[in-house]
């Protein structure tokens, strides 16, 4: 049975308001009526929230609780969480909000507001007999929440207090959050840099992120359903389980897991959706993602490797290295196996937003359906464009690849659909060209090679002539003459019979493209239906001509039958005569025959002549046309690689201090090597070699070169008469291959090795050490594109100090604007970098197989309990990471 109990979405933005007050809080503290009663007031709070998308309410009224239970029972039969707890003054005047977990009940919160220093629970605006610090210790040792009210305004902690009071409040160890109207540009300036904790004097240590001293939320009171409104009545808090914990988690790391009103929320872009197995390894599991950071973990051979494989193996990728190629085979083969059925969701953002499904069964290939369950035409590949999936060390593999290090830099190239279309259309010209050139050259030979028995012909013919036969056998000579007019007449009306056949063939018009159905959505379709008419007509009148033709044809040819029969007649009278005179010729012993043979082959070569003249023509201006669609070849080769080198450029701007790539102009000469091995007969390594180690090569010069013969190819590329010699002995249409060729750039990449602060050191990649390579292209995939990434364990080839300081808060960035999929051992990755939902898997032996499974509590954010358990177990450094945060945020 499949694990459904996977498909949590781990950590979500849930929309919160953090200090929802009672129907009686405007009579209580505004003077004001209450207009509703309590529970028609909890009605029309809960439905403005589902209108807002509000997920999540805290009800804190001024020391007391009373009003919690009506709203509580209302927003959960809706579906929304409800924080139940208070709001306090403190002895010095400071308004602190205390949170609690949904399931506290009335009485122990009113336990709760005893312990705070409130004695008589109920509302009012009398202070609390504890101070700031206290209350805030005591909430914290009571499992419950203490966020700082409204601290720039009346009442807050730092419009309140000053000097060392306010830096002593300020500092409170266990205060995890305060409260500001609107966006942190908008606090006053003198409050700013305390936010910020860019004031020295208020400095606190840890802090809750690079850029905040704590966790800040936009709240405020909410007296009637319509408060809730406006826009600093909420904020985005992002939570896998919505409790204490998760609210808790937040506060601890905001800069991933809360957005002010004013902040914008996550970006759209295409995802993978879910993934679930029938058969194999994994059978039976379904995961289901999240839209930003997913991490696998799990011991060695638990199926991580698997899971990425799965979903390259069912888009119908290849992996980029041979390496990762036997892999992933090995993997599919052994692991996935024959026969299990592999089920992708994604949705994908472009033209427009669609869910698909994407099915494999291996080892078949795989198949699309739409949102509606039918088979699509689409192929996987369109669905998610650009999308990188990269299995163990693969990343290495690619980093010593100058070629295929290119194929990354140029998924960063600006689209240009029309230079990939005039790229596209001259590529197939030039090799139509090609085959015009190649055709006709040896059109031209053929005929060269007829004509040439012309003189011999022509010369023993004059021999006939010499001894007066010409005279004597003039009309059997001109008869083979009338044969090819005779002939010709039958071939002219053969012709055009096939001309009229065709036109035939498309009778009658197609009109299917100007049917009701094809024109129903267009706005022009009154405009364009009238073409429909235009070509009834065009049918009936080119069907009148056929039968026309027909009827023509038909008389020509009895026409032709009538004169060939007469001409026959003739021919016979003729033939007689010339009989005679060969036997008079015989007893002379002359060959007359002989003589009528020549005429006859002379006679059939004389027109070749003309259409050999023809053919050079015509030869003469495919080449010339050759010569412009190579300068079109030109021209766009180049424009592809100012494309490319552009895209360096980007790069180069977006990692200044880290990376430097550059293009190097058709520097990979590898499709120039095979199509030389593939032509040249003998021993090519040195020729290769001497042409791989030139700077820069002109593929049109040297298919010039080759034609012009062994001594240039010496001089210009110093190669040795047998090398020399081979080249130039290359047929018409290698030449012209190679003239073709599209040789791609290659790429060369630098790192900056010098410790953080220091001046730049860059270092080529053959130079640099396993991690610092792997480092290099890493920072690469990390780079903004909308399109998911899958890495499997790619801490693997780096150092643990580059993936705190490296991946980590590169993934952290990233993450809010594309989804990442990764599998890894090391734990600082799903820690630090706040992974929204992880994955546990774990494997299980019966006596005939052993099977990965994920079992439901090890599935979700660091804020379950159970998953920061198993995070610790399982992975490399798991107390160690989770100590690293405690000493960055505290916990």
């Amino acid at each position: 049975m499949s694990q459904i109990a996977t498909t949590t979405p781990g950590a979500v933005y849930h929309r919160c308001a953090l200090q929802i007050n009672p129907h009686d809080y405007q009579a209580t503290f505004r003077g004001q009526e209450a207009g509703l009663d309590e529970e028609t007031y909890a009605e029309a709070l809960v439905a403005t929230a589902l209108d807002l998308g509000v997920t999540v309410m805290a009800v804190t009224d001024h020391n007391s609780a009373r009003g919690v239970p009506a709203i509580r029972n209302i927003a959960s039969d809706r579906g929304i969480t409800v924080f139940p707890g208070f709001e306090l003054k403190s002895a010095e005047g400071i308004h602190v909000l205390c949170i609690y977990a949904p399931d506290t009940s009335l009485d122990q919160l009113n336990i709760y507001l005893g312990d705070a220093g409130i004695r008589s629970p109920g509302p009012s605006s009398n202070a609390s007999t504890k101070y700031f610090g206290d209350i805030v210790d005591t909430v914290a040792r009571q499992n419950g929440i203490a966020v700082a009210a409204h601290v720039t305004a009346s009442g807050g902690l730092l419009a309140t207090l000053t000097g060392e009071a306010r830096i002593s409040a300020w500092r409170t160890p266990k205060l995890m959050a305060v409260q500001i109207p609107g966006a942190l540009c908008e606090v006053p300036a003198k409050y700013r840099p305390i936010l910020l904790n860019q004031d020295p004097a208020h400095r606190r240590l840890p802090t809750a992120g690079d850029n905040l001293a704590l966790a800040v939320v936009n709240a405020k009171d909410v007296a009637e359903p319509d408060d809730l409104r406006h826009d600093s009545a909420t904020c985005y808090i992002k939570m896998s389980d919505v409790s204490i914990e998760g609210l808790r988690q937040a506060f601890l790391d905001p800069e991933s897991r809360i957005r002010l009103a004013s902040d914008p929320l996550p970006t759209d872009h295409n995802e993978i959706l879910s993934l679930t197995w029938s058969g194999g390894f994994l059978d039976d599991v379904v995961l289901t993602f999240n839209p930003n950071l997913n991490v696998l973990i799990g011991g060695r051979g638990a199926g991580k490797s698997t899971v990425v494989e799965s979903i390259r193996y069912v888009l119908g990728l290849t992996p980029s290295t041979q390496q990762a190629r036997l892999a992933h085979d090995g993997i599919i083969k052994h692991v996935v196996r024959s026969g299990t059925k592999i089920v992708l969701r994604i949705r994908s953002l472009h033209p427009s937003k669609r869910q698909y499904t994407i099915e494999r069964i291996a080892p078949n290939p795989p198949v699309v359906r739409d949102h509606d369950g039918h088979v699509s035409s689409l192929l996987p590949r369109d669905l998610l464009p650009g999308i990188g999936i990269w299995g163990q060390h693969e990343i290495l593999e690619l980093a010593q690849d100058r070629n295929k290090l290119t194929e990354l830099l140029a998924g960063f190239m600006d689209k240009d659909s029309d230079l990939d279309e005039r790229k596209a259309t001259t590529a197939e010209q030039l090799e139509h060209n090609r085959h015009s050139i190649v055709s006709t050259q040896q059109d031209i030979d053929n005929a060269d090679e007829r004509l040439a028995a012309l003189p011999g012909l022509q010369e023993t013919l004059q021999r006939f002539k010499d001894i007066g036969l010409e005279d004597r056998l003039r009309k059997q000579r001109l008869l083979v003459r009338e044969e090819r007019v005779m002939e010709t007449i039958v071939e002219c009306i053969a012709s055009f019979r096939d001309f009229a056949e065709g036109i035939k063939r498309e009778l009658p018009v197609d009109r299917t493209f100007l049917s009701d159905k094809s024109l129903r959505d267009l706005p022009g379709r009154d405009i364009l239906s009238k073409g429909n008419a235009l070509l009834v007509q065009l049918g009936n009148e080119l069907q009148s001509i056929t039968v026309q033709m027909d009827q023509l044809l038909d008389a020509a040819q009895e026409g032709g039958a009538v004169i060939a029969e007469e001409w026959q007649a003739h021919k016979i009278k003729i033939e007689t005569q010339y009989h005679e005179i060969l036997r008079e010729l015989k007893q002379g012993a002359v060959d007359g025959e002989e003589y009528i043979q020549l005429q006859r082959k002379i006679e059939r070569l004389a027109p070749l002549r003309d259409q050999r003249n023809a053919l050079a023509t015509f030869l003469q201006s495919v080449v010339e046309r050759r010569q412009a669609l190579l300068a079109e070849w030109a021209d766009v080769t180049a424009a592809e690689y100012q494309r490319l080198n552009r895209a360096a450029d980007d790069v180069n701007s977006k990692l200044a201090r880290h990376i430097k790539m550059e293009t190097i102009f058709q520097g990979n000469k590898k499709p120039l090597v095979d199509l030389l091995r593939e032509s040249i007969r003998g021993r090519v390594k040195e020729t290769i070699d001497k042409l791989n180690a030139a700077s820069s090569l002109s593929l049109q010069e040297f298919a010039d070169t080759c034609r012009r013969g062994q001594q240039a190819l010496e001089q210009e590329y110093l190669l040795t008469p047998a090398q020399a010699r081979r080249l130039s002995q290359m047929d018409l249409e290698t030449l012209m291959q190679i003239e073709e060729l599209d040789l791609p750039a290659t790429t060369d990449i630098r790192l900056n090795t010098a410790p953080k602060g220091h001046s730049p050191v860059w270092r080529d990649v053959e130079t640099l050490s396993t991690g610092q390579k792997a480092t290099a292209v890493l920072l690469l995939l990390f780079l903004e594109s909308d399109a998911p990434l899958v890495i499997d364990q790619p801490e693997d080839d780096l150092d643990n100090r580059f993936v705190t300081e490296g991946v980590v808060p590169r993934l952290r960035r990233a993450k809010q604007r594309r989804q990442f999929l990764l599998s890894t051992h090391n734990a600082n990755i799903p820690v630090l970098g706040d992974a929204e939902l992880i994955f546990g898997l774990t494997t299980t032996s019966s006596r005939h197989e052993t099977k990965a499974e994920v079992q439901p509590e090890h599935v979700g954010s660091i804020d379950v309990s159970s998953v920061r358990e198993i995070v610790e177990e399982i992975l490399e450094g798991g107390r160690e990471a989770f100590e690293h945060r405690r000493r960055k945020y505290g916990f």
